[in-house]
C-alpha cells in the first residue's frame, strides 16, 4: 500500500469538489486488489443507493483483510459511511501502518550486463 498523508486524504477533496475522493477509494482498491482481494470495478457506484453501499461493503471487507484486523469490516464500513473524509483519513492512517510495517522490496539486479565494445580496426 502506498504511504499517503492522512490530512491531505481527508482535505484535498475539498478543493477538488470530492474528485480527490473518488480518485483515492478506486487506486487504494486497485492497490488492495494487487495484494489479493477481489474489490469490483467501482461502476457499481452508478447504481442508485445500493450500488455504493455494497461496494463500500466489499471495500470494507478488503481493508478488514489487507490490515490484519486492525480495521474490521464493521468499523471500516462506519467510518467511510457516516464519517467520510474523516473515515478515509482514518483508514489511510491503518493502511499507512500496514505499509510501515510490510519489508521494503528489494532492489533488483540489472540482469543485462552491457559488453565490451569490439576493439577498433587500425589500418
Amino acid at each position: 500500500m502506498k504511504n499517503r498523508s492522512p490530512i491531505a486524504v481527508a482535505l484535498l477533496g475539498f478543493p477538488t469538489l470530492g474528485i480527490y475522493w473518488w480518485y483515492w477509494q478506486v487506486k487504494t482498491k486497485t492497490e488492495m486488489n494487487s495484494l489479493g482481494e477481489k474489490i469490483p470495478t467501482a461502476w457499481l457506484w452508478l447504481i442508485p443507493y445500493l450500488g455504493y453501499i455494497y461496494w463500500i461493503y466489499l471495500y470494507s471487507k478488503a481493508v478488514n483483510n489487507v490490515t490484519k484486523g486492525k480495521l474490521s469490516t464493521a468499523v471500516s464500513f462506519l467510518l467511510i459511511w457516516l464519517l467520510g473524509f474523516i473515515g478515509f483519513a482514518i483508514v489511510q492512517d491503518a493502511f499507512n501502518s500496514i505499509a510501515e510495517a510490510s519489508p521494503a522490496p528489494a532492489p533488483q539486479a540489472n540482469p543485462v550486463q552491457a559488453s565490451p565494445a569490439p576493439p577498433a580496426k587500425v589500418q
